[in-house]
């Protein structure tokens, strides 16, 4: 992964896309006093949060996705053993949420055999998970496919392209 940063060198900031909220003339500038909405390029350069801050490409993405789907190995380099990702995808939270369509491990979200049943999700043992800006993925180790949605959006509760993509991408599937 050479296109992954807490804090975009100078020559790649201009890549950064800026974020983006529905307004009531159409995709607007978010903004808000919680947060250096530009962190990966303005900010103090002192805070580093895997959950919160990375900033990355869809190709390096669907690197770090194929690495687990590897079973922890990469282009013959082998990162995390296999185990360990056994451990990670494995139901960490027991029955708390019984009965849904995923359990959830270290990293990610799992579908389960609920989860097959539900539709949609993908096969069993499906992971995903997204980001603030609404960076979504998932990753079937069945099909051995990767879908990968990187947007920049904010209070998008009406946005439905991440299932649709989600199940487009499934339904398209043709053995």
């Amino acid at each position: 992964m050479e296109d992954t940063w807490f804090y975009l060198p100078e020559d790649k900031a201009m890549r950064l896309v800026p974020v983006q909220h529905k307004g009531d003339n159409g995709w607007e500038p978010f903004e808000t006093d919680v947060f250096e909405i530009d962190y990966p390029v303005t900010g103090a350069r002192s805070y580093f949060a895997g959950g919160a801050g990375l900033s990355s490409t869809a190709w390096d993405y669907a690197i770090f996705l194929q690495m687990f789907l590897n079973q922890g190995e990469y282009n013959g380099t082998r990162l995390l053993s296999r185990t360990t990702v056994e451990t990670m995808m494995a139901n960490q939270i027991g029955d708390l949420w019984a009965g849904g369509p995923k359990h959830y491990g270290i990293a990610f979200s799992v579908v389960n055999p609920d989860g097959i049943a539900f539709g949609g999700e993908g096969g069993l043992g499906t992971f995903d998970w997204g980001g603030y800006f609404n960076t979504q993925y998932f990753a079937d180790p069945g099909e051995q496919l990767i879908g990968i949605l990187m947007k920049q959006t904010q209070g998008t509760a009406s946005d439905q392209t991440g299932w649709k993509f989600r199940q487009m991408t499934f339904a398209a599937i043709d053995d």
